[in-house]
């Protein structure tokens, strides 16, 4: 048998490759020129833009993709407004059962209160009646002339019990007779039925922490989603949840990991590279050959990059480099194309060039951190 040479995992050490798979945690990784997206590429489909858009803060779209988006996330918000009124209508539904279920209870209890005062009351005058009986028998028959003391004492037990009562509740009078009060029954049922659902509530906690989850399993495993700020991103309340669909606008997806921005169709403005047009004929035939013709600055004839920075003139739509832009456009306020006045003038958001200066040659993914 001829000798072959050792297979790829046979090795006593790890390759490189096979170390980096080990790794765990935030991973880290350089990106070069061919990770970058191209200055005049769209920021949603990252081909080259047809029919470019911008928005104010400088991401170029194509007018399709930009429509499209835009489009989508009116219909996410309809539909996520139509959830949360069905979720607020379902939560107000478990309201008003949980006041039923707090009522049944006030009056359950209530009624045991009563059934327990009632049998309690008449087992204690059945008793006292019977042992009582016998001992005033006893001393009417054996001394009747303790009459008198005996009418002095219930007379001072009469006057302690009204001094009692006195003091508890006004006794009702001619003068001040009793009026039935509905308010103040309506709100003391209600306080009532605040006690019963608030226990409710309690138990209904005590009976959720009892029940833990399967943690151990992959679809019941405890998670945390923060956003970029460190706040929780996702509404724990449906206060919040109506909170955050007021003010629920169409975003700018370009600048939604960095700079979130609210996007209309209405502000975003054409954008119009200037090409380079060969005058000989040589020229011409070489340029049909190319597919695509770069983008040129209309002022100094230089070939736009990456690596160049680019500003745009609102509202022409015009792109020029920033040598041009800072030197022409700027003194004279007015577009060095077609001459008119410039409102504004905006950079045009770019990745980079993949070198360590160039910006974004660097990216991460957050993974799982290794628990031994």
């Amino acid at each position: 048998m001829t000798k072959h040479s050792k297979n790829n995992t046979a090795s006593s050490t790890f390759t490189y490759a096979e170390y980096k798979k080990l790794d765990y945690g935030t991973k880290r990784q350089r990106l070069g020129n061919e990770s970058m997206r191209r200055f005049d590429a769209c920021a949603l489909c990252l081909n080259r833009a047809r029919e470019p858009l911008v928005c104010h803060e400088g991401h170029l779209f194509c007018k399709e993709c930009v429509y499209t988006d835009l489009l989508t996330q009116k219909t996410n918000i309809k539909r996520q407004k139509a959830k949360l009124e069905a979720l607020k209508k379902e939560a107000e539904e478990e309201r008003t059962r949980a006041r039923e279920a707090a009522r049944e209870r006030v009056l359950l209890d209530f009624e045991r209160g009563q059934l327990g005062l009632g049998s309690s009351s008449a087992a204690g005058s059945g008793v006292g009646g019977k042992a009582k009986g016998p001992q005033n028998d006893d001393k009417d028959s054996t001394d009747p002339d303790e009459s008198k003391p005996s009418g002095h004492l219930c007379k001072a037990s009469f006057k302690l019990t009204t001094i009692e009562t006195g003091t508890k509740r006004k006794m009702p009078t001619e003068s001040t007779p009793f009026i039935f009060s509905s308010s103040t029954v309506s709100t003391l049922a209600e306080e009532a039925e605040q006690a019963a659902l608030k226990k409710i509530e309690i138990e209904q906690a005590e009976r959720m922490k009892a029940k833990l989850p399967d943690f151990w399993l992959p679809s019941l495993t405890p998670t945390h989603t923060a956003s970029a700020g460190g706040k929780a991103s996702q509404p724990e309340t449906l206060e919040q949840a109506e909170a955050q669909m007021e003010v629920a606008k169409t975003v700018c997806r370009g600048g939604a990991s960095h700079t979130p921005h609210h996007l209309a169709m209405k502000n975003l403005i054409p954008v119009h590279f200037t090409f380079y047009t060969p005058s000989s004929t040589s020229a011409v035939l070489e340029e049909s050959k190319k597919e695509e013709s770069e983008p040129i600055c209309p002022s100094c004839k230089k070939h736009l990059s990456n690596s160049s920075l680019l500003f745009l003139c609102k509202p022409c739509g015009h792109v020029t480099c920033k040598t041009c832009a800072d030197t022409l456009v700027r003194p004279s306020k007015q577009c060095i194309v077609c001459d008119v006045k410039a409102k504004d003038i905006i950079e045009l958001k770019r990745e980079g060039t993949g070198f360590a200066g160039g910006g974004l040659a660097e990216t991460s993914k957050s993974g799982i951190a290794f628990q031994g």
